[in-house]
């Protein structure tokens, strides 16, 4: 049962590597790592007990290897069926040290069916595969090469074969060797199901060993991690690892295996592997440290604990491996069903998919802008709430930060005053001067307004952008094209007479001021207001509230809430007697004209001649205003102010219900039309749903992970 599992690994793995795409599952499997001189090659080789790794200086092992071993009982020989394979080949060959048996073999994953009897083919064709995908630079590969070797001489075990660790690139090695090959490793030994084999040699510091700092890196509590300690046999006399074994110098949950492999005269010389496992075996029998736990030292003992840890790995790790296969085949088979089948459906069709999708998208259209979504967002707002936001927020609060006044100065104000009165000063407050400045003000709110329309016009594109991800399109860029083409043709038609409509509520604010308005601020009220402004009424004593030493006021005599809109009857300086009438105070244009009077001359010649200067080509004022002017501007800007208040508030709520109208109501109702009439032709429909490459390849894919993963599923169901 326990091969069976360690088995069941195997099938999972070439299930995913026969069809060529990622293994989307972390399998358990025994990752082999260490540096170039560390003996990593040796230990494998001793495992199986044959020579078959390539060797040589510098990086040799360029691909990972997954070398799957695999226990298969000796078949009995009967008389006259030993084939030419068969002959005296069962010993290890004297001249190369490799013989063949036909009982042990190695297959390759990508030569299906192609049986290696010979192991030093086995060398060669590892090599050659690896130069096919690195070239001869010295290179590496993530690309893995997958090895199964049959031998009654193994354990069931599975493990991969990784590069050694470098530090100075050497030949033509990349510069960044170090880097792409510390990659490689840790994407391999970061998998929380890979056993880490970290290989180290016994006559170098422990602390300086690169495969266990790699391992502690990603098993710092040593809990995935088995120490294998190599060159015993080379470490100085009188020195041993029983520390390290015994977990005193860098403790390891699965602990430490001493080995002893060949040396590089053995394999120079073909030293037989039997006989090197004899020899180490005798080492660690008769070495003072080690002869006590001898049981425990070795190859074989290494084997036979790797085979342990791994089926134990393996079993408890089993029903998360069927879990996760069975997520994964149920996420790839929901992409491979939004991709769709090839199209293979003549113009009908071809013409119920467009239909499909012209619906579905106006659909989700709609509902993003009504907020009626499913998968409505918690984080951001999204579709109408960023058109809401716009209008009751942006909009909104600018129109409100709109000072009628911030571009309208007092002396402007007066300017205007004196123009609207025409030849003829008047007696009241002017409203021609009243509905030319608020007019102007008015003016102002197109811009923002506009603006607010260009807003929503970013909005619409935003959400359309949106709906552009869906996997149909992915799956047809030509309608993905064309259907922006359509929608932002409408989008941007409908911005026409969106903003007709919305300048035109300018227009009518500006064309037609209402004074009538109950909420607008009546000149009584304005002259009643600014009086009592400028003139507040004096403290009162007594409960008659008449001033002391004031004259009481008649009955009959109108208060200055209820004077006459004339201000003249309050301006005393307006009041003409003959004493006045050239000075600065009693002129009507006095302030035009301040400081540039010329005075009479008593006793002079000129006393006869009246001064009557010719006015300059340009009249403006100058100086403070008079008490006249500054009540009079005062009124204007109390009644501007009333008004402009009204007008912003009947804009806040007109607009939006303008853009409304004319724009995303538009959009929700006629945007399907639209794309019909556009898009639903006989003659554009091959265009429309023309594949991409991606998609093609996607698809591709997609069907072969399904199929990888559903022989995987069959694989764990049958244990």
């Amino acid at each position: 049962m326990d091969t069976n599992l360690i088995k069941t690994v195997n099938k999972l793995q070439d299930a995913f590597s026969t069809v060529g795409v990622h293994n989307p599952v972390d399998l358990p499997q025994i990752t082999v790592i260490g540096s170039q001189s560390s003996g990593k090659s040796s230990v494998l080789e001793n495992i199986v007990g044959r020579d078959f790794l390539p060797r040589g200086s510098g990086i040799v092992t360029r691909r990972p290897l997954v070398l799957q071993l695999i226990n298969r009982p000796a078949v009995p020989k009967t008389n006259g069926t030993i084939s030419n394979d068969d002959n005296d080949d069962n010993q290890d060959s004297p001249v190369t040290g490799n013989g063949n048996n036909p009982d042990e073999w190695g297959e390759f994953l990508h030569l299906p069916g192609e049986k290696f009897y010979d192991f030093d083919k086995i060398r060669d064709e590892i090599v050659r595969d690896t130069e096919l995908k690195t070239g001869k630079n010295l290179g590496i590969s993530s690309q893995p090469i997958n090895l199964r070797i049959f031998s009654p001489n193994v354990l069931t075990l599975t493990m991969v074969d990784l590069p050694g660790l470098t530090k100075v690139p050497v030949g033509d090695q990349p510069k960044d060797i170090e880097i792409q090959i510390r990659d490689m490793l840790l994407k391999y030994i970061t998998k929380p199901n890979a056993i880490i084999l970290a290989v180290t040699a016994a006559n170098t510091d422990l602390a300086n060993s690169d495969g266990l700092k790699m391992a502690r890196e990603v098993d710092p509590e040593g809990l995935r991690t088995i120490g294998v300690l190599t060159k015993i046999d080379l470490m100085d006399d009188g020195t041993d690892v029983i520390d390290i074994l015994a977990g005193r110098v860098i403790p390891l949950r699965l602990g430490y295996v001493p080995v002893v492999n060949r040396g590089q005269r053995d394999i120079d010389s073909k030293k037989m592997i039997t006989k090197a496992l004899e020899a180490e075996h005798q080492f660690f029998e008769n070495h003072p440290s080690y002869k006590s736990k001898a049981q425990y030292c070795g190859t074989p003992f290494l084997a036979r604990k790797l085979n342990m840890i791994l089926m134990h790995h393996i079993r408890t790790t089993l029903p998360e491996i069927k879990s996760k296969i069975q997520a994964a085949l149920i996420k790839y088979q929901q992409e491979l069903l939004q991709l769709g089948d090839p199209l293979t459906d003549g113009k009908g069709g071809q013409a119920n998919m467009v239909l499909n999708i012209i619906t579905e998208f106006c659909t989700e259209f709609r509902t993003i802008i009504d907020g009626n979504s499913n998968d409505l967002s918690s984080f951001e707002l999204s579709g109408g709430a960023r058109i809401s936001f716009v209008f009751h927020e942006l909009y909104s609060n600018c129109i409100k930060s709109i000072d009628p006044l911030e571009q309208t100065k007092d002396s402007d104000i007066r300017m205007i005053l004196y123009n609207s009165s025409g030849s003829s000063p008047a007696l009241f407050v002017a409203t021609t001067a009243f509905e030319v400045i608020i007019k102007q003000q008015i003016k102002r709110l197109e811009d923002p307004s506009i603006k607010c329309i260009n807003m929503v016009y970013d909005e619409l594109v935003r959400i359309l952008g949106q709906l552009l991800t869906k996997q149909f399109f992915k799956r047809f860029p030509a309608m993905k094209e064309k259907f922006y083409q359509v929608v932002l043709a409408f989008f941007k038609k409908a911005v026409t007479p969106t903003t007709k409509l919305v300048t035109d509520l300018v227009a009518m604010e500006s064309c037609y001021i209402n004074t009538a308005h109950p909420d607008f601020l009546n000149g009584h009220q304005a002259i009643a207001t600014v009086n009592e402004r400028l003139h507040p009424k004096p403290q009162t004593n007594g409960t008659n509230g008449i001033e002391h030493g004031s004259k009481p006021t008649s009955r009959n005599a109108p208060t200055a809430a209820h004077q006459s809109p004339s201000l003249s009857t309050s301006n005393s300086h307006l009041s003409l007697d003959s004493n006045a009438t050239g000075t600065e105070s009693g002129s009507f244009f006095g302030s035009f004209f301040a400081g540039n009077k010329k005075t009479k001359k008593s006793g002079s010649a000129l006393m006869d001649s009246a001064v009557f200067d010719t006015p300059p080509a340009s009249l403006k004022a100058t100086g403070a205003l008079s008490e006249r002017e500054h009540m009079e501007t005062e009124v204007i800007k109390l009644l501007i102010q009333s008004y402009y208040n009204i007008v912003k508030r009947t804009m806040i709520d007109m607009v939006p219900k303008a853009i409304m109208l004319k724009l995303v109501s538009r959009a929700k109702e006629e945007l399907q039309r639209e794309l019909l009439t556009e898009l639903y032709k006989a003659d554009v429909l091959d265009d429309l749903l023309q594949e991409s490459d991606f998609t093609q390849q996607r698809r591709k894919e997609c069907k072969k992970m399904i199929e990888a993963l559903q022989k995987a599923d069959a694989i764990v169901a049958s244990v």
